[in-house]
């Protein structure tokens, strides 16, 4: 739930450090683009675009171009394998999903419900791909 900006200032006045306000409240922060949210995610998670684009088994090229803001609006499917290539939580993933104003998860959704249950079990995307197949759902590529 969004929080009112006296809200959040008070939180903001009540922090020691700037970093703990930060990390408590990163879910309330806007993001002009998708670019500049994962450049946060990379340098809070300490994660390289290359480490990333392995894992979220991505294209290069595609990735990249994700990265650096010139792909604006990614696919739904590619921008939930860049979370598991981040190794996301379920909170930061649907974070992700509305800073590029995409579909949030939903769990009555059996495809989203799998994909759900695994960010929330820190599962890999093989294993994630693994589990919609079994289920004979569109898995993620």
């Amino acid at each position: 739930m969004e929080k009112s900006t006296n809200e959040l200032l008070e939180a903001l006045k009540s922090k020691k450090t700037y970093e703990e306000f930060f990390k408590e409240e990163i879910g309330e922060f806007y993001f002009s683009s998708i670019s500049e949210y994962l450049e946060l995610l990379l340098s809070e998670k300490g994660l390289t675009k290359s480490e990333v684009i392995l894992r979220g088994n991505l294209d290069k090229n595609y990735a990249y171009q994700i990265f650096n803001g010139n792909k604006t609006n990614p696919s739904r499917n590619k921008v939930l394998m860049l979370a598991f290539g981040m190794g996301l939580s379920l909170g930061e993933t649907r974070k992700l999903l509305k800073v590029a104003s995409l579909s949030d998860l939903y769990v009555r959704s059996p495809r989203d419900s799998i994909i759900m249950f695994c960010l929330n079990k820190g599962e890999s995307l093989i294993t994630t791909n693994e589990y919609l197949n079994d289920f004979a759902l569109e898995i993620l590529e």
